[in-house]
């Protein structure tokens, strides 16, 4: 069969690229291994699916070329999301911080973006596996459901977050095989793991959860953090966890919008004890393990002004001491993939191999928490659908 363009990968980027490509006139073949598509956008959001943000710019991007999505999120923005969601009668609605998220659930985002295609004349072939990749006169591509040929290919597999969704190294081994670099590969907006030594001592805190401020080196978010059994996640933990190297330690500001000394100091010849005082700015059972670690809790009079001192920066200044990330299995997606040196960041075109093309996870561009990264796969697919 031949093909002007083929698509290996029916997940978001894959599937906005096959779109813009078949509104182009191009005849569009997607290939999936999976037996269903878009399986990752059907867990996005916690089945809300957090399409995008109002917000958007290359700053909340991780790159070893910071600027390489300027270009493509320039071409296709949040709006443009939006348009298509208000021509399908979908509902959305934002949340904290620019969050844009369907009022429904998830299969409404998959469903528009197959009615889109059907009606674009684009074809798929699902649960088909690729186990050749060659590039002669055009692409040829080896499945179990045959042989496939086009002019353009698109590499829109993914990274390696979800593997119990099917997800694989197969788009790193095809950059290489073309001759393209890849990044180092790290699971990133992930759970943190408690030490081995500060496992057992927190894992009676499982379920309590803190709004506070984490940071490392200059990089800090402010959100929740969720003790778990093994460490901690949430919204400031999985933050973090793409900027942390996993040598340096983690700090954490478990009263960020408080000063501690100075209350205490106002306090100071108070008989009332201070766990007493901590349990109206934290949950009780951190306040009550951490005040276990430092000793017997006073009354706020017979503490020292140094003491008072050290009580405020350990508090502020928590070192969070952990082991590492979990691995891909809890990570919502992978930090590095294939290097922005390589592609053209107007096209996402190869190259090393003109005609080839990578969108999405895959490539070494990783987003914020909010809605980014779901973002970077329709701009990275809308912009590789312009030209493949």
């Amino acid at each position: 069969m031949q093909k002007d363009v083929i698509i290996i990968g029916a997940g978001a980027s894959g599937l906005m690229c096959a779109l813009e490509a078949a509104n182009r006139g191009r005849s569009v073949l997607v290939l999936d291994h999976s037996p269903k598509a878009a399986r990752k956008i059907l867990v996005s959001g916690g089945g809300r699916c957090n399409f995008s943000n109002r917000i958007m710019g290359p700053e909340y991007f991780i790159s070893q070329n910071p600027n390489f999505v300027t270009s493509a999120l320039s071409r296709f923005t949040p709006s443009d999301f939006i348009s298509l969601l208000e021509g399908h009668g979908i509902e959305y609605q934002e949340r904290e911080e620019g969050r844009l998220f369907c009022t429904g659930n998830s299969s409404q985002i998959v469903d528009l973006l197959f009615s889109e295609c059907c009606r674009a004349a684009v074809g798929f072939r699902l649960n088909c596996a690729v186990s050749g990749l060659s590039n002669t006169d055009g692409f040829e591509v080896e499945t179990d459901q045959g042989v496939f040929k086009s002019h353009s290919l698109v590499i829109a597999t993914g990274g390696l977050s979800y593997p119990q969704l099917g997800a694989g190294n197969f788009g790193y081994l095809a950059a290489k095989q073309f001759g393209m670099r890849v990044t180092k590969l790290l699971p990133a907006l992930t759970p943190v793991r408690f030490s081995a030594e500060d496992a057992p001592v927190f894992a009676g805190l499982s379920g309590v959860s803190i709004n506070c401020t984490v940071s490392t080196g200059a990089t800090s978010f402010t959100g929740n953090l969720l003790f778990t059994h093994t460490g901690v996640s949430g919204p400031a933990i999985l933050q973090i966890s793409s900027y942390w190297d996993r040598q340096s330690s983690l700090s954490v500001d478990l009263l960020p919008e408080l000063d501690i000394y100075s209350l205490l100091i106002e306090k100071r010849r108070s008989k009332i004890l201070l766990s007493t005082i901590l349990d109206q700015h934290l949950p009780k059972r951190f306040v009550k393990l951490w005040c276990d670690l430092q000793g017997a809790p006073k009354p706020l009079n017979q503490y020292s002004t140094e003491e008072i001192a050290s009580i405020a920066r350990s508090l502020h200044d928590w070192p969070l001491r952990a082991e590492g990330a979990e691995g891909f299995n809890k990570a919502e997606v992978t930090l590095g993939g294939v290097d922005t040196v390589d592609l053209s960041s107007r096209t996402m075109e190869s190259k090393k191999a003109p005609g080839l093309y990578f969108v999405g996870e895959v490539i070494d561009v990783t987003g914020r928490l909010g809605g980014y990264n779901l973002h970077w796969a329709w701009a990275s697919g809308h912009a590789a659908g312009q030209f493949a």
